[in-house]
């Protein structure tokens, strides 16, 4: 028998489907020679400190740091992830090989080895690697599945990364917490979430400390054409109005006239991150809510692997992109024009040496329903007017620079003009935000053609202005910042090249921001990100450069992808955090201390950081025995949950009762417990009972009470 672990129930479905595993039994599908079981995410974690002593129970400062010798994992403490636990362990004991199908990335790796090695794993392990959950994918990947040890470096820096996180995590939280936190609260550190709040902090910084200044300039205007001078703003009324008399007494004349065309380089295709920037800007969606969108569709099918950090496509994908958007049948008006012709096979498209675990974030063969959420929609339209768009051709423009002068002050304006819009028109209907409609109108002045040396009359003006400080974050110039350890850059092939230092993985990202909010470091205003004097104090009392600098975190993240490409041994980046860790301590204890002035917040305790993952996946419809035969389980459908042998027991609730839609939870305390807690909203029982509680009686039949 060879076993299938999938990393949630609902991708084991889609797997034991396409094997004809499709027998139910507790925690797994059986059926021609495989059988397919599921974790819920993460079963196992690092062990606690207490968990290497019980000094470590409490937090004492003279105890640290904490560095055990051999590092352990555990069993999450809860019931479901225990029972399901067993559940494998007694699967990997009978079976005779293991194919790992979890998901293709290092977080996925490393789910699946700690829950092997925790099981005491010694059979033959295979390894599914697959970028989509469509059914020709699944029958793709196990045709060509891959022995466990090519993943072996992928596991190893997935561990390094819990190693680290942990030794700086635990030591630096504790740490700062004895020695600043006044006993009020836990102050967090992390590897990761550290320096992105110092981000955060030296904006906030630099807006506080900015002082507004008022400034005039001079412009004109020539034959309709708004001309600006070309000197140094001006500092007082006085020398502007000086300036303004200057330019009445004068004409203006023409200095050099010139039209360049050039070409505007199609969009890239989305990567995770680039992928929440654009729904954070269009939409105001947050990265985690983006992130849930995405999984949503990628479980469904629609998309491809969504965690992912390139931009490319593999080569040996281009013989499946005209069929891909054939598919598209929502789109069909903008993909006719790419299909009159052989699809463009682009270095800037498909490039394997820029690809990593998976390739871009693409749509699958596989058309969305009308049944997705109106936020998924709005997610797969984005990623599918990007996929059509970096097959068009490139957008022609014309660029026209005018230099002119009136007496000595130079003058000089620009103007664009779209020629062919290639790309653009897949964006043509698209309504734009107040910021992409001035740039517009000041790049698209109509400039009429000049001739060198022409002169005429004039209308100069004073234009007032004043200074702006930087403007704060959003999530989507955060996340653009984490990518690139808090460079500042706009160039898309320079970004590409500095992923590698960016702080955090495209998957964790998300979770560091809303980190920081359940914190209260940061809060959010509009759709700014402002860091609150918790965290702007906490930030000020770190002083060690190693614990905020983005660039270091970026530095510790290239070690790990090159442990992850095995140019990296993985002890090293242990050794080298655990000095650190060991020579902060000894800095933070000798040295001065003063207590950080709290806003109020939870003390969150360490042991629970990873159950809420867990819970959310907890039980599934599978699991669970028919209350009414007590023989099979239970399967979800359409419309209702049933019996897998309902043609016989005949046991089947409805989503909708007496005119409520109920949740999984609701009609999972209806069939466990037999009732549910008090709910309002029917609107169809008959005798017009509008709340109360639905029980099932000793026939099975639901009644309201």
């Amino acid at each position: 028998m060879k076993l299938c672990i999938a990393e949630k129930p609902s991708v084991a479905r889609d797997i034991a489907k396409v094997l004809g595993a499709t027998t139910p039994k507790q925690g797994y599908m059986e059926g021609n020679g495989y059988c397919v079981t599921w974790t819920f995410g993460h079963l196992c974690t690092l062990k606690e400190p207490h968990d290497y002593g019980p000094q470590y129970k409490s937090w004492n400062l003279f105890l640290l740091p904490i560095i055990p010798n051999n590092f352990g994992i555990k069993l999450i403490p809860n019931k479901g992830v225990e029972n399901q636990f067993k559940v494998i362990e007694r699967l990997v004991a009978e079976c005779d090989e293991v194919i790992n199908c979890g998901d293709a990335g290092q977080e996925g790796e490393l789910i699946q080895r700690w829950v092997l090695q925790k099981a005491k794993c010694n059979k033959p392990v295979h390894r599914l690697w697959i970028s989509s959950l469509t059914e020709e994918a699944i029958k793709e990947g196990f045709a060509s599945l891959k022995p466990a040890e090519d993943y072996k470096n992928l596991y190893l820096a997935g561990n390094a990364r819990a190693v680290g996180d942990w030794l700086l995590g635990i030591n630096a939280t504790r740490l700062f917490t004895k020695k600043f936190g006044g006993n009020k609260a836990v102050l967090s550190i992390g590897r990761v979430q550290t320096p992105t709040l110092a981000m955060l902090v030296q904006r906030q910084k630099e807006i506080d400390a900015f002082t507004t200044e008022e400034y005039w300039e001079l412009k004109t205007k020539y034959r309709d054409v708004i001309f600006n001078a070309a000197i140094d703003r001006l500092k007082t009324l006085d020398r502007a109005e000086k300036g303004l008399e200057y330019l009445k007494e004068n004409i203006f004349e023409i200095v050099s006239f010139e039209i360049k065309e050039g070409r505007e380089k199609n969009p890239r295709l989305f990567d995770l991150t680039g992928l929440q920037v654009e729904a954070n800007k269009k939409y105001g969606y947050s990265a985690e809510n983006t992130l849930n969108y995405i999984q949503s569709l990628y479980e469904k099918k629609h998309v491809t692997y969504p965690r992912v950090d390139t931009t490319y496509l593999s080569e040996s994908l281009y013989p499946k992109i005209e069929g891909i958007l054939r598919k598209m049948s929502f789109y069909q008006d903008l993909i006719a024009p790419l299909l009159e012709a052989p699809i463009p096979k682009s270095k800037a498209v498909f490039d394997d040496t820029k690809v990593t675990d998976h390739h871009a974030i693409i749509p699958t063969e596989v058309p969305p329903s009308q049944n997705l959420s109106r936020e998924e929609k709005l997610i797969y339209d984005l990623i599918a007017k990007r996929f059509i768009s970096v097959f068009y051709p490139e957008c022609k423009i014309s660029n026209t620079l005018v230099e002119g002068k009136v007496g000595t002050i130079p003058f000089k304006t620009s103007g664009k003009q779209i020629l062919e819009p290639g790309w653009r028109a897949v964006y043509a209907k698209e309504p734009k935000d107040e910021t992409e409609k001035e740039k517009d109108k000041e790049e698209e002045q109509t400039i009429p053609e000049f001739k060198v040396g022409e002169t005429g009359p004039h209308d100069p003006m004073i234009h007032q202005g004043k200074t702006s400080p930087p403007k704060p974050y959003t999530e989507a110039t955060l996340l653009r910042a984490m990518e690139t350890a808090g460079k500042q850059v706009e160039d898309e092939e320079l970004r590409e090249l500095l992923k590698n230092n960016g702080i955090g993985r495209p998957s964790t990202r998300a979770n560091i921001i809303e980190t920081l909010f359940k914190r209260k470091y940061i809060e959010k205003k509009r759709k700014n990100l402002i860091a609150t004097q918790t965290g702007i104090q906490l930030i000020d009392t770190i002083e060690d450069e190693l614990l905020k600098s983005p660039e270091l975190t970026g530095e510790w993240e290239l070690k790990l992808r090159k442990i992850e490409k095995g140019e990296y041994e993985a002890n090293h980046f242990k050794e080298e955090l655990i000095q650190m860790v060991t020579e902060l301590t000894e800095k933070v204890v000798y040295g001065k201390g003063k207590v950080i002035n709290l806003e109020e917040e939870k003390v969150v305790k360490e042991k629970k950081k990873r159950e809420p993952v867990a819970k959310k996946e907890l039980q599934s419809w599978e699991e669970i025995k028919c209350p009414k035969c007590k023989e099979h389980h239970l399967i979800k459908g359409k419309t209702a949950v049933g019996c897998s042998d309902f043609k016989n027991c005949g046991f089947k609730v409805s989503f909708e009762i007496f005119g409520k839609k109920l949740s999984d939870k609701q009609l999972m305390d209806l069939i466990i417990k037999g009732k549910t807690s008090k709910l309002k909203g029917f609107s169809t029982h008959p005798e017009n009972m509008t709340e109360g509680v639905l029980s099932m009686d000793e026939h099975f039949n639901i009644i309201l009470v």
